[in-house]
């Protein structure tokens, strides 16, 4: 395999790109920052920093929403400068593997290789992988075997939940309650606690810091604008009320991930009751979702060392390692 081989997880949230040569994974915000309708002023972490604050003529946003493709135009932008960078502007072929959720439609599906295809890096070969069991190789799990495997991915927009044996998936349900509907929640929690308007930045940062807030015993402060007044303030307000408030966020994923276990074989199910649910994903550390979930099913939680990254060190595996290599596959071919 050419050592210009990439592995891509097209999160919504954050894209996460695997390079074979320098066997590594970069991690950046799947944003892309326009400026006066045509032309890009930034992308990645850095249209980040200037979102929710940017001038009316510089639009920043997200090209996927929903754990698919919205904006293809601006996604294939992202796609070729961020594999252009890989290789220090030195355009070179490449081959490409692609995570996928398994819970898309046909077109949607095609519609990721289109993407690789049209966005002029110069792909050999694409190929897609179900992010599912990208996410067990991630987490070093033996996808291929028979034993039953739950895994329960939170990303930003979305919660995938799988239940994998054999190379393959059995059940897969994808739902759109993940980060960014925890951070509305936490936006709306401190509206009617404070009488406070914060931005979303602000909530997905208040967010990913409860953890160190509840390890060091201290209050949050966050800054916003005063209903009232309209003017720039300070608050501060106790974790405890921000996890509280997240609770029918998680009961909804814990639902669901109960309506899955329902539909599990008996077999498998008896391999999950034995290992537990494997839980990754940027939002699934989120304080307290993990043992909400391990108190709703009775069953243990591992978590994924590296969350974020789970999906991309599946795909370097993949890549790597010629036992898995038949996980990937052409879409084109899967017609014939």
């Amino acid at each position: 395999m050419s050592a210009n081989t990439f592995g891509i997880d097209l999160g919504t949230g954050n894209i996460k790109i695997y390079d074979r040569s320098a066997d590594g994974v970069i991690v950046e915000k799947n944003m892309i920052a326009i400026k006066n309708k045509t032309d890009v002023f930034a992308y990645g972490n850095a249209a980040y920093d200037m979102y929710e604050k940017a001038p009316s003529n510089i639009k920043i946003s997200y090209p996927l929403s929903g754990g698919v493709i919205a904006d293809i135009n601006h996604m294939e932008t992202l796609v070729r400068m961020f594999i252009t960078a890989q290789m220090r502007g030195q355009p070179k072929s490449v081959d490409v593997y692609v995570a996928i959720p398994h819970d898309v439609t046909e077109v949607e599906r095609k519609a990721f290789r289109d993407l690789i295809q049209d966005s002029n890096v110069r792909a050999k070969e694409i190929r897609l992988v179900e992010k599912a069991l990208a996410d067990g190789l991630g987490m070093d799990i033996d996808v291929m075997n028979s034993q039953g495997v739950l895994i329960v991915d939170v990303g930003f927009d979305t919660t995938e939940i799988s239940v994998l044996s054999l190379g393959g998936i059995v059940i897969s349900k994808l739902m759109k309650i993940a980060g960014r509907q925890f951070d509305d929640t936490i936006r709306s929690t401190v509206r009617r606690e404070l009488s406070l308007i914060i931005g979303e930045k602000t909530a997905e940062n208040l967010r990913i810091s409860l953890q160190d807030l509840y390890k060091e015993n201290r209050d949050a402060v966050i800054y916003g604008r005063d209903i009232v007044t309209g003017l720039p303030v300070e608050r501060q307000i106790q974790p405890s009320i921000i996890t509280h408030s997240l609770t029918d966020d998680f009961d909804q994923i814990l639902d669901m991930i109960k309506a899955t276990l329902e539909r599990t074989p008996p077999e498998l199910a008896a391999d999950i009751y034995k290992h537990g649910i494997y839980l990754t994903g940027g939002a699934s550390q989120t304080k307290n979702l993990a043992q909400h979930i391990s108190d709703g099913v009775s069953l243990n939680v591992n978590l994924a060392e590296m969350p974020i990254a789970s999906v991309s060190m599946g795909l370097a595996r993949i890549i790597r390692e010629s036992a898995f290599r038949s996980l990937a596959y052409d879409i084109e071919s899967s017609y014939r």
